[in-house]
């Protein structure tokens, strides 16, 4: 009987673990957009979304969002495959990964570390929620004129 009981706890205790490998969809609070759709979440605590945007738009959009947030950037770089911001706000240092899929298709990562071992996917998931907003409003400006 003991035996079953400690199966069956390792078992909830490893679905429990485990529910955050997979992908995680998670909708904006509040938003009633469809700009939260599809930001997905990893163990690490990194956010991921991919826009219907070009890297130079998304990184545009990124930054009016930090600056509207009043997160310090700290670096601005061209990489490989896209371009990657670092930027700080209070003790968390942020890493933000602009991935060139296709022209018009960018896949955007964002990590918000705190310490060695802490990382904080709400500061993330945020930062990739205003991103979207402000894409979503520059693309709806545009459609106007």
């Amino acid at each position: 009987m003991t035996r079953k009981i400690l199966l069956i706890s390792a078992l909830v205790a490893g679905s429990l673990v485990l529910q955050g490998c997979a992908g995680l969809t998670t909708l904006g609070a509040g938003s009633g957009t469809a700009a939260g759709v599809g930001v997905e979440h990893t163990l690490n605590g990194a956010a991921y979304k991919t826009f219907t945007a070009s890297v130079d738009q998304v990184h545009a959009a990124s930054r009016r969002a930090l600056a509207d947030m009043s997160v310090k950037i700290t670096d601005d770089a061209r990489t490989e495959n896209g371009r990657q911001l670092m930027a700080v706000a209070a003790d968390r240092e942020i890493e933000i990964q602009f991935e060139w899929l296709t022209p018009r298709m960018t896949r955007m990562r964002v990590v918000a570390a705190e310490g060695v071992l802490f990382r904080d996917s709400a500061t993330a998931t945020e930062i990739i929620l205003q991103t979207a907003e402000r894409l979503e409003t520059r693309t709806a400006a545009t459609a106007r004129r």
